[in-house]
């Protein structure tokens, strides 16, 4: 059986920092990052996209659906 890799794509511009994906990423993927975004949020970003298994729980808890999860074999 082939592993399933993931991936995320945060989309920063209406992303604002309310952490929800990082305490839902079972495997520590997303963190927030040192810089604010054109609305003066900070915003989060992925940080170790090899540990990302697609699992797709960071875009679900989104309240904004600034997460995209990708997946792939």
């Amino acid at each position: 059986m082939a592993k399933i890799k993931g991936a995320i794509v945060v989309n920063s511009d209406r992303c604002k920092g309310c952490q929800l994906c990082i305490v839902a990423c079972p495997q520590k993927v997303i963190a927030m990052a040192n810089k604010v975004n054109v609305h003066g949020y900070p915003y989060v970003e992925a940080v170790n996209m090899d540990s990302c298994v697609g699992c797709a729980s960071c875009g679900i808890v989104c309240p904004d659906g600034c997460i995209t999860v990708y997946r792939s074999k």
